[in-house]
């Protein structure tokens, strides 16, 4: 019994869910990357084997690892708030950077005696405002004059790259490395001596809580709030948000705003917790790894959380490799194999929607075969959930004495 209106009824083949189809490029990925292993003589259960225990064989190297997932954390919370609006955020790594010298010079520069409760604050909002700037400003060129985030965020991050090259040496140089800035003093970081013995001496600071922090309170704007859902409308259809009378334009210009606050803050957890130093002429990959992140994470808060766990491991594991002779290459290589099949999610749901559609259909027909033989005459539609499967295995047993007669 096939119906064309199944999909409107309460019993319906439901579609592919978000994670699965994200736990599906994640496999294809890690398949991808064992055949990448085969084709170079060695084995892949052991490659694999050496980036788990790379990033999670002992408290210090999990430590090591959440460490290296705080900012990933956050740069794909900024790049999926952006999204949300129907914007791309690819200027984190600029964001990232203003974030984090803000941040830095505030550590060498305010005093040392000052309390840690009220000092964490202010280079928190010191780092959210500089950013939040940098995203503020790309969204008024796209609200005001039009121009696409992606040409201005782009050029905004060499902006950034240019004012770190030259306030690093006016401000924090290391006098003894001329490329570097001085190392900042623990207790002007986000780390926490408590953390610290906990995790025996990792990189796991309080930018970790932070991540969470924002985690939850990003999805309660986008969920819970008059805000988030203005914000996703004009991501949806920005003519029919303006028709309804939502403004765009300010809603554009407060979604990079607040994209831009999150990316400062992955600065200031990754130049100021991860890290203690800058360097000149470097520009952050972890803003373009973040745009990953959320597409792994289908740019949903909970996701990206899991989504960044995952890369971290891949990213902290991969220095593992080198002892099996196994190039460290090979990570990103996996990490962008993952992409392409996360670029590709429309085929991998359309897959799976229709592998559960076909087997719904099919339990439909048993259901019916078993309410025929019963003099059942209600309609499918009227069944419940429970019903529907008790039937459907009456029926399979039916289907199978036929076979067998």
């Amino acid at each position: 019994m096939r119906r064309n209106d199944t999909i409107r009824r309460p019993l319906e083949a439901r579609k592919a869910s978000p994670l699965l189809v994200s736990l599906s490029a994640v496999i294809l990925g890690i398949v991808a990357g064992c055949f990448f292993i085969l084709c170079i003589g060695k084995n892949p259960f052991i490659g694999f084997e050496r980036i788990l225990f790379g990033a999670l064989s002992n408290v210090r190297r999990i430590g090591n690892t959440l460490g290296m997932s705080t900012q990933l954390i956050l740069i794909g919370l900024s790049v999926a708030f952006a999204f949300k609006t129907g914007l791309f955020n690819i200027g984190a790594s600029g964001q990232m950077l203003v974030g984090g010298l803000s941040g830095s010079i505030l550590a060498f520069y305010l005093p040392m005696d000052m309390p840690r409760v009220i000092y964490l604050p202010i280079i928190i909002v010191a780092s959210m405002a500089a950013g939040a700037l940098w995203g503020f400003i790309s969204g008024l060129l796209k609200a005001k004059f039009n121009v696409h985030e992606v040409v201005s965020t782009i050029m905004l991050n060499w902006i950034a790259y240019w004012i770190t090259y030259d306030f690093i040496p006016r401000f924090i140089i290391d006098p003894t490395i001329s490329v570097k800035s001085k190392p900042i003093e623990a207790v002007h970081t986000l780390r926490a001596a408590w953390l610290t013995d906990l995790t025996q001496f990792s990189t796991m600071n309080y930018g970790f809580f932070l991540a969470i922090l924002m985690c939850v309170i990003v999805a309660f704007i986008l969920n819970k709030t008059t805000l988030g859902f203005n914000l996703k409308a004009v991501g949806s259809n920005r003519f029919c948000a303006e028709y309804a009378g939502i403004k765009v334009n300010r809603s554009i210009i407060i979604s990079m705003a607040i994209a831009g606050a999150l990316a400062g803050l992955g600065g200031l957890t990754y130049f100021c917790g991860y890290s203690n130093i800058m360097e000149m002429g470097k520009m952050p990959n972890e803003g373009y790894d973040g745009i990953a992140v959320a597409l792994l994470g289908n740019c949903s808060p909970i996701g990206i959380f899991f989504s960044a766990i995952f890369f971290g491991i891949l990213k902290m594991g991969r220095g593992s490799l080198a002892a099996t002779g196994i190039p460290t290459e090979i990570a990103d290589t996996i990490i962008a194999t993952i992409i392409y099949f996360t670029a590709t999610n429309v085929i991998l749901a359309s897959f799976w929607t229709g592998i559960f559609r076909k087997s719904f259909h099919k339990k439909e027909e048993q259901a019916a075969a078993a309410m025929a033989r019963n003099g059942d005459g209600r309609d499918i539609s009227e069944l419940d959930r429970k019903e529907l499967n008790s039937l459907a295995r009456e029926g399979k047993r039916l289907g199978r004495g036929k076979e067998e007669v």
